[in-house]
């Protein structure tokens, strides 16, 4: 089968929405499909959400594609008699963010007439589709909180997960994620201030810009936390990132009521390590539960640093979360073989 994976990326970042699709690429390639990937630039500026939705609908794949796979938006515009949605999440800002700081731009006349063009619109392609698929519960509740749209839930994989392994505990609990505010690394930072263990703390990736980064390094040297926290603030590789896993105490992941479980913490799971989360964290919660395969603290420093003790001092426990958190993969189903019979369905 010819297949076309449609999605939208921001230009020069790298995450989760990127490596959905090249990953499935991979797998669609090896059961023998032809598989081409095309991408548009998406910028998040306002008045180009629009324009750049209609770039996508004059795309035509009819006569080339026997099916397409779309991701992320606008991508969802293009037209095709078997278009098959693999939904990961709305341009967020008009949907449930509208409320929010994130927002970013004034709540006026102007912004509310696009905001229900583009409500419209979506609904529209969206409906085109011969199945809508999901990442998490939390977007198949917006999909029809916003659009009266039921779906399916399919959660991602990893590539390779065998390459995460459990080699020892040490004492670092690391975030591996890209460094942004919405993400919270400051969270995890303030709590450092308040734990009462020799715990230490490990923040890895890069960022869009600066500043966030800069205001993390600030807050830990001006806490006098240099010796227990360490910074690497640049992209981590695949390699990297198993080697630092394997050794780790736990991983943390605490974003913003986020799209699904995130990859940060399904590769902590691979490499059979708790998970500490908050409960505003959104489809984390589909996958951590408080007591069996992580942690679920309020996003407060304090309940984090209590956490963080609790992991450092009972390695049994930490150890038993750890093993659970490796079944709680199999339990769910995530896998390819499992998305690969659903998409091809």
């Amino acid at each position: 089968m010819k297949i076309a994976l449609c999605s939208s990326f921001v230009p020069f970042i790298r995450g989760g929405a990127r490596n959905i699709v090249e990953w499935l690429q991979e797998e669609l390639v090896a059961i023998g499909h032809q598989v081409e990937r095309i991408y548009l630039p998406q910028i998040d500026v306002p008045d180009l959400i629009l324009p750049q939705m209609a770039a996508y609908r004059w795309i035509d794949l009819a006569s080339t594609a026997d099916r397409v796979i779309c991701f992320r938006p606008p991508a969802h515009a293009i037209p095709h008699p078997h278009k098959i949605l693999w939904f990961i999440h709305h341009v967020r800002v008009f949907y449930d963010l509208w409320d929010s700081p994130y927002r970013g731009f004034p709540e006026d006349d102007r912004h509310r007439n696009l905001r229900d063009i583009l409500h419209r619109a979506d609904t529209e392609a969206i409906r085109e589709a011969k199945h809508v698929f999901t990442n998490s519960r939390v977007v198949s509740e917006r999909l029809q909180r916003y659009n009266r749209i039921d779906s399916e839930v399919l959660y991602p994989p990893i590539f390779r997960p065998e390459r995460f392994h459990c080699a020892d505990y040490n004492d670092e609990i690391v975030y591996i994620c890209r460094v942004e505010h919405h993400k919270r690394q400051h969270l995890l930072l303030e709590a450092m201030r308040y734990t009462r263990t020799p715990v230490r703390l490990r923040l890895c990736g890069a960022s869009a810009g600066e500043a966030y980064a800069k205001e993390l390094q600030s807050t830990a040297a001006s806490r006098k936390l240099r010796d227990r926290v360490i910074f690497d603030h640049r992209w981590i590789t695949e390699e990297e990132k198993s080697e630092i896993l394997a050794h780790c105490l736990a991983a943390a992941y605490l974003p913003l009521d986020e799209d699904s479980y995130g990859y940060p913490s399904l590769e902590a799971s691979h490499a059979a390590k708790p998970i500490l989360t908050t409960s505003d964290s959104g489809g984390v919660l589909e996958l951590v539960v408080d007591g069996l395969n992580g942690r679920v603290c309020d996003p407060d420093p304090k309940a984090l640093a209590e956490a963080m003790d609790e992991l450092y001092r009972d390695r049994e426990k930490t150890r038993q979360m750890g093993a659970n958190a490796a079944q709680r993969i199999k339990d769910l189903d995530i896998s390819w073989q499992h998305v690969l019979e659903r998409l091809l369905a």
